[in-house]
C-alpha cells in the first residue's frame, strides 16, 4: 500500500456530535405452538454449536492473564498478563512456545501482524514495545503516553500502531520510522481510553467518559456515540458494520457504525469493576463475553437471549477471543489460565 494510505492520520479533526437513535420494539404477531417449537429447535442447534466444552487449559502466567487473543488464522495464540509477560501458545496441542520478557510492568493488551512477524505490546510502564515474534528481540519501544496504556492495535498494514492510554488520549505510531515520537495524538476524550479498534479508515475508541468515538483519517472527522456509561472495551463485527461496546453497568451494547444507532443490549453477566473483553463470534450470529464472576456468556446477536452460560474460570474472566474459522474459543481469567473451548 501507498505511504500516503497513513498520511491522513496527520490532518486535524473536527467533531460532530452524533446522537442515539432507540427505536421501540414493534408489535409482532402471535406465536402459534409450531412456531414455538421451531424456535426451541434452532435455539437447541444454536447452543450445540457454541464452544463450551474445555479442550486445554494453557498454564504458565504467574499471574492474572489480561488478554488473549489468536492470531489471524487461529492456529497460534497470544497472552499477557500481570507477570510482565507475553506467550505465545499452540492452544490446540496445549503447548506454550515463547515467552517475551521486556516490559516493566503488567502487560495489558498485545496484537501480532496478519503475517505473525511482528507483534506490538502494551501495559503499565507506560511505553508501546515493537516486537519481533520469532527472535523475541524489541525492535522499538514507543514512548509519550502520560500514564498506563490500555490497548493497541496494528492497522491493516502494519505500517502504524494506535494505542488507548489512561492519559486519555490516543496515539498512532509509524513502524516504518525509525522514530519514537507519535505522528498523531487525539485527546478529545475527558477519561482514560481502555480499547481501540482500526478500519481502513477509520479509528474508533471507547473511553470511561461513557463515549466510542470514531475518527475519519481521510477528512478529519471525528463522531461521538455517548453511551451515559463508562465503556471499558470496544470490539468489530466480522462485517465492520457494528460496534460492539462492554460497558460498566454490566450491559454490552451493539451500534450501528454509520449511524450510531443503539441496535441491542445483551446484560446477564457481570461487568463493574474490570476491563472485560467481548466480541462477536466469526459467523456475527452471537456475542460472547466474560464475567466478574467467571462465568461466559453466549447471546443472541439479535433477541440477546442468553443461549449459554456457564462456569468457565475460579475468578474474573478477562478476555474471549473466538476462533476466525471454528467453532472455538480461548478465554483468560485473573486466576492465570487460559483455556480453549471448542464445541
Amino acid at each position: 500500500p501507498p505511504a500516503s494510505s497513513t498520511a491522513g492520520l496527520l490532518s486535524p479533526f473536527f467533531r460532530r456530535q452524533r446522537f442515539q437513535l432507540f427505536i421501540p420494539s414493534l408489535s409482532r404477531p402471535e406465536k402459534t405452538e409450531e412456531s414455538i417449537r421451531g424456535e426451541r429447535e434452532r435455539e437447541m442447534s444454536d447452543v450445540s454449536e457454541l464452544p463450551s466444552k474445555e479442550a486445554n487449559v494453557l498454564k504458565g502466567h504467574e499471574g492474572g492473564v489480561l488478554a488473549a487473543r489468536f492470531n489471524s488464522d487461529g492456529n497460534y495464540c497470544l497472552s499477557c498478563g500481570k507477570d510482565r509477560t507475553i506467550r505465545l501458545w499452540n492452544p490446540h496441542r496445549g503447548i506454550h512456545i515463547k515467552t517475551y520478557k521486556s516490559h516493566g510492568r503488567e502487560v495489558r493488551d498485545v496484537h501480532v501482524t496478519k503475517d505473525n512477524s511482528k507483534l506490538v505490546s502494551c501495559g503499565g510502564d507506560r511505553q508501546v514495545f515493537y516486537w519481533d515474534v520469532a527472535t523475541g528481540r524489541v525492535i522499538r519501544k514507543f514512548r509519550g503516553h502520560g500514564s498506563e496504556v490500555n490497548a493497541v492495535k496494528f492497522n491493516e498494514y502494519a505500517s502504524v500502531v494506535v494505542s488507548a492510554g489512561y492519559d486519555q488520549s490516543l496515539r498512532a505510531w509509524d513502524c516504518r520510522s525509525h522514530s519514537t515520537e507519535p505522528i498523531q495524538i487525539i485527546d478529545t476524550f475527558s477519561d482514560s481510553v481502555m480499547s481501540v479498534c482500526l478500519t481502513k479508515t477509520e479509528i474508533i475508541a471507547g473511553s470511561v467518559d461513557g463515549t466510542v468515538r470514531t475518527f475519519d483519517i481521510r477528512i478529519g472527522r471525528e463522531m461521538s456515540d455517548n453511551l451515559g456509561q463508562p465503556v471499558n472495551c470496544i470490539s468489530m463485527s466480522n462485517d465492520d458494520n457494528c460496534i460492539l461496546a462492554g460497558c460498566l453497568d454490566s450491559t454490552l451494547r451493539l451500534l450501528d457504525r454509520s449511524t450510531g444507532e443503539l441496535l441491542q443490549e445483551y446484560k446477564g453477566h457481570i461487568c463493574k469493576s474490570y476491563k472485560l473483553d467481548c466480541c462477536l463470534t466469526n459467523t456475527d450470529a452471537h456475542v460472547a463475553g466474560g464475567s466478574e464472576d467467571g462465568y461466559i456468556y453466549f447471546w443472541d446477536l439479535v433477541d440477546a437471549s442468553v443461549l449459554s452460560r456457564f462456569r468457565a474460570h475460579s475468578s474474573v474472566v478477562t478476555s474471549v477471543s473466538y476462533h476466525p474459522t471454528d467453532n472455538c474459543m480461548v478465554s483468560a481469567s485473573v486466576d492465570g489460565t487460559i483455556k480453549v473451548w471448542k464445541a
